[in-house]
């Protein structure tokens, strides 16, 4: 695919270790797993497509749970294992999102997807993996999947930062001079997307949505706030963001949103 060589060159040069380790960046992380947390069980066994460099997987083989990853680029996967602790009971797999035909059906309670969804530029692509990570789950397993949302990138990136030029970008079409909707190719290396957007993806699927969050929420826009925050002011901070990031009135306003479903069924599935 010629998004795959897109991305295999962004990551091979890119520190995604340290993408969530910072302070701002550790939002989205304990959120994240905030949620992963509601819903693992001792016993539970975990699949994370597209898992980078494993900053979930190993968090997760770290407490006991079986984990099985799946990810594309090399580079990622040779840190992934230099990372890999002999008590981990985790492997790592060469793969697509698109095809998981490695993987049996139902075999997952937790099926981790959060990060392939960023780099696919059309409908089929997309209803392809969310497919694939549905069919290798349990049923009643619960899935995330996490998607970048274009309002929380434009106001931090486009406005804020001036690090997307938004005229430039509505000239060539990119964003709609009227709705400021975005719109992606490959070369872009993301797909900035809404709720809207998500929603209808989700429309063919016997699913049940358990939770829609914004996972970073405004973390991005307030970095060089929130890195200099002291301890007690970070988890003060945290606390009030699990207080809102399910808001209706704040969902759109994050560069990062976990759509997270319960598998009801397979045979429903019509892509």
């Amino acid at each position: 695919m010629e998004s795959d060589r897109y991305i295999i060159d962004f990551y091979n040069s890119y520190d995604e270790d340290s993408r969530l380790v910072s302070k701002h960046g550790t939002i989205e992380f304990l959120t994240t797993m905030h949620y992963v947390e509601k819903y693992i069980r001792p016993g539970s066994r975990v699949l994370e497509i597209g898992a980078g460099t494993g900053r979930y997987s190993h968090s997760l083989a770290r407490r006991g749970y079986d984990v099985d990853a799946v990810e594309l680029v090399e580079h990622n996967i040779e840190i992934f294992r230099k990372n890999t602790l002999p008590t981990e009971k985790i492997t790592i797999t060469q793969g697509n999102s698109l095809d998981l035909s490695a993987f049996p059906d139902n075999q997952y309670d937790i099926t981790l997807l959060l990060g392939p969804l960023y780099h696919l530029y059309n409908k089929t692509d997309k209803r392809q993996a969310l497919s694939e990570a549905i069919r290798v789950t349990k049923q009643g397993g619960v899935i995330f999947a996490a998607y970048v949302i274009s309002d929380g990138c434009l106001i931090d990136e486009g406005f804020h930062r001036n690090n997307i030029n938004v005229s430039e970008y509505i000239k060539n079409g990119l964003i709609d001079s009227e709705t400021f909707s975005a719109k992606s190719a490959p070369k872009d290396l993301f797909e900035l997307v809404r709720k809207e957007d998500i929603d209808d993806l989700m429309s063919v699927f016997s699913t049940a949505r358990l939770h829609y969050v914004a996972a970073d929420g405004c973390a991005l826009f307030m970095r060089e706030a929130i890195d200099k925050m002291d301890d007690n002011t970070l988890q003060l901070y945290l606390k009030y963001h699990f207080s809102t990031c399910e808001r209706q009135d704040l969902l759109g306003i994050t560069s990062h949103a976990i759509d997270i479903f319960r598998k009801t069924s397979f045979s429903d599935y019509n892509i």
